[in-house]
């Protein structure tokens, strides 16, 4: 006789929603609150409660005109009610996260991917292996609309607008060929070569006018590019002498492709500024950001 009550009572067990319903009404001790929350109208909850009571067997509130308050047996059946809910929204919480993309697409300048991003990859699979990365290089810095998780530009730094958060700043250097450095000993030797300018950064040279002074600050000869990757082959060539990043130039001078001419590095108006999708960041999205941060 007890296995059979005990099977009637498995059989019987009340619906997830009306369990939601009571938990929430007992939160805000209001029908209208509660199905306000969950979406529901007052008589929907009013109907999954009574169920529920006609279920347990006993009232779980007491209905007054202008008030609702708990019973005893509701007062008692909340703490348990809470628990169990909180171990169900965990474990989904958990199954959600476990079935988030894996994929964060990095949207970068092609000049900053190549020279400066890629560097700053590496070990990155060896410690989340599970993390597949798309590096998208762009052409200028603004931002393609491919839906990137995370975005890496070069911005003036006087107008970073209020979705981009400033990460590195930078020097300049002069650069150019071995072959062309071994004839410059002084700014002045520089002053009859070819300037190498990337159009919309002519304030990489305008940096060095401070120490080059009027007589130097006026070009011979300017070859202009509309990007930074195809400035620094010119340079490596020795078409001419480029004002460029510090650190995107480090590549290239460690490899001995350019010289770093003099100890001479004003600060570039320009930096590093990461930005964050419209949509809501995932795990491995975070994972990226952090590894990014921990690079510089």
């Amino acid at each position: 006789m007890g296995h059979g009550k005990d099977s009637t009572i498995d059989k019987a067990k009340p619906p997830l929603g009306h369990i939601r319903s009571f938990e929430c009404a007992a939160r805000h001790l209001s029908f209208t609150r509660a199905a306000t929350e969950l979406g529901l109208t007052q008589a929907a909850v009013s109907t999954h409660i009574k169920s529920l009571e006609n279920h347990l067997g006993s009232p779980l509130f007491h209905r007054r005109a202008r008030s609702l308050t708990l019973t005893e047996i509701g007062t008692a059946f909340l703490p348990t009610v809470r628990h169990a809910l909180s171990l169900i929204d965990q474990a989904t919480k958990t199954v959600l996260i476990a079935n988030q993309p894996r994929t964060v697409t990095i949207s970068c300048p092609m000049s900053l991917a190549e020279n400066w991003l890629a560097p700053r990859l590496v070990g990155f699979h060896d410690e989340h292996p599970n993390i597949e990365l798309l590096v998208h290089g762009t052409i200028w810095d603004q931002r393609d609309d491919i839906g990137a998780d995370l975005s890496i530009v070069m911005a003036r730094q006087d107008e970073i607008s209020g979705g981009g958060e400033l990460i590195l700043r930078d020097t300049l250097s002069l650069l150019c060929a071995p072959k062309i450095a071994v004839g410059i000993a002084t700014l002045c030797d520089i002053a009859t070569l070819p300037r190498i300018v990337v159009l919309g950064r002519q304030d990489y040279w305008s940096a060095f006018d401070p120490h080059l002074g009027p007589d130097l600050s006026i070009a011979a000869t300017t070859i202009r590019t509309n990007a930074t990757s195809i400035a620094f082959e010119m340079a490596a060539n020795g078409i001419g002498v480029f004002a460029a990043p510090t650190r995107l130039a480090q590549v290239h001078v460690t490899r001995g492709l350019l010289i770093d001419l003099f100890d001479l590095h004003p600060d570039s108006p320009w930096g590093y500024v990461l930005t964050n999708s419209a949509r809501p960041p995932t795990a491995a999205i975070g994972k990226v950001r952090t590894w990014l941060l921990r690079s510089l």
